[in-house]
């Protein structure tokens, strides 16, 4: 297949007040071996000198700016959506973060099209500072009684995946159109496993590419503060069981109620402080049942 015959992608980078992960991570797509991509760099509001640092150290790259913080959803939106608008055939979700190798790509790409029902296809995940320890292969199992999450280590098959892991996700062109854009109602966290639900309830089908690596510094957009990640964790569960559970309100209430305990029980008073503040957010914009970001 020549480079002119193959799917156009777009590889999608959302920054925030992250130049110097951004810089790397672009220094390793430069040398990505395959042909026929394009990168997008979305600025989320960034309040330091993220967009000088990219900017003089890749010149080359497209970056779009958000005025505000959008979260990941919303910034990888403004990414996708001009990506389809310009033809792309794949768009490529990489956090900035990540340090993807050469053949990443290729690898996604080479898994997405032995099957035209593949809507999707992530990458293993290795931790940057142990790059031989596995920290996501590909994608989960998702709980929708308790809102939980079980991360593959090990490899699968591709029919055990409930969703996919999102820092390195190439979703097909046709899919995105069908289902839609990523939920922005969702700042952080959970919003990959929403986006792969609808893919699996439209009849799409998710895939590993497990000769597709990428390393992942766990942890860059909170800095690994799990106060921040509990106020986020609980909006975001709160919205994906409303959204998908068959029995939302059950399952919120054991949510919450599992999430206090254990803080309660392990005397993390601060982080049921978070919680509290979490579902206070979740009430401030509760989900309209089966709403969808539109391409």
């Amino acid at each position: 297949m020549t480079t002119e015959q193959l799917p156009r992608v777009a590889c999608i980078l959302v920054n925030w007040n992250g130049g110097k992960d951004t810089v790397a991570c672009l220094a390793a797509l430069d040398r990505c071996t395959y042909p026929s991509m394009s990168v997008i760099v979305v600025d989320n509001g960034s309040t330091d000198n993220s967009i000088s640092e990219i900017c003089a150290a890749h010149p080359e790259v497209l970056l779009l700016r958000s005025q505000t913080n959008l979260g990941f959803a919303g910034g990888n939106n403004i990414g996708i959506r001009h990506a389809l608008a310009h033809g792309a055939d794949y768009v490529w979700l990489l956090n900035n973060d990540t340090e993807p190798a050469p053949s990443a790509l290729s690898e996604l790409v080479a898994k997405a099209m032995t099957n035209a029902k593949i809507g999707a296809v992530a990458s293993v995940c290795y931790y940057f500072d142990a790059p031989s320890k596995v920290q996501v292969w590909a994608g989960t199992r998702v709980n929708l009684w308790i809102g939980y999450t079980r991360n593959s280590t090990v490899p699968r098959i591709d029919d055990w995946f409930e969703a996919l892991y999102g820092a390195s996700l190439l979703s097909k062109r046709e899919a995105i159109e069908e289902v839609g854009l990523l939920d922005d109602g969702f700042f952080l966290l959970w919003e990959e496993t929403e986006f792969c639900l609808r893919l699996r309830y439209a009849g799409w089908l998710l895939a590993a590419a497990p000769n597709s690596s990428v390393l992942h510094k766990v942890g860059s957009s909170t800095g690994g503060n799990k106060l921040i990640t509990d106020r986020y964790f609980t909006t975001s569960g709160l919205r994906i069981l409303r959204l998908h559970s068959p029995f939302p309100y059950l399952s919120m209430a054991l949510f919450l109620a599992m999430r206090i305990a254990r803080r309660v029980f392990t005397l993390q008073l601060s982080r049921c402080v978070r919680v509290l503040e979490g579902i206070q957010d979740y009430c401030n914009s509760p989900p309209k049942v089966r709403e969808r970001n539109r391409v």
